[in-house]
């Protein structure tokens, strides 16, 4: 009777076990996205890089990185990068970005004058960064050559990153 019982706890347990391990893997995991790059040697900096899609389905990679780290004040600025041919950014139009509270702000063009290929932009958020929530999602309205604006939607836990390398990494 004993040995049942002894079984019976094993089997139950396991099953216990690998029901929350399959509950854990459903989850969606904040993922740390910073990564690590050499300027010069023995320079290393950091910035934000992560993959999102945007409504159509395209893939952009958006950095967040420091500039300017020999000055007191670092400029923060936001690079976005389409596949080429995709979509035609219009310089030096600003980045809008919306807080899920409906706050607006605007971000200026960092290629007002020369942008290097017209899949790319960069914008300067060493203002705006401070100012956005620490926890909440971003969208990103992208303005289109065509007169369009594309939305990229940056999800809470990249905006969580964002602040960290803001506020812990110099």
């Amino acid at each position: 009777m004993k040995r049942k019982f002894q079984q019976y706890f094993w089997c139950c347990a396991l099953v216990v076990f690998l029901a929350l391990t399959g509950c854990g893997w459903s989850m969606q995991s904040a993922q740390a996205l910073l990564r690590q790059h050499h300027d010069s040697p023995g320079v290393l900096h950091y910035h934000s890089q992560v993959s999102i899609k945007d409504e159509k389905g395209y893939a952009w990679q958006v950095l967040l990185f420091k500039q300017n780290y020999n000055s007191p004040v670092k400029e923060l600025r936001l690079r976005l990068v389409a596949f080429p041919g995709v979509v035609e950014i219009d310089h030096p139009q600003p980045l809008l970005i919306e807080t899920t509270a409906g706050r607006l702000l605007n971000a200026s063009d960092a290629y007002t004058l020369n942008a290097p290929v017209l899949n790319v932009g960069e914008y300067n958020l060493t203002d705006i960064l401070p100012k956005l929530p620490t926890t909440d999602a971003l969208k990103l309205y992208v303005p289109l050559s065509s007169g369009q604006q594309l939305v990229l939607n940056i999800s809470n836990t990249v905006v969580t990153e964002w602040q960290w390398l803001v506020t812990e990494i110099d």
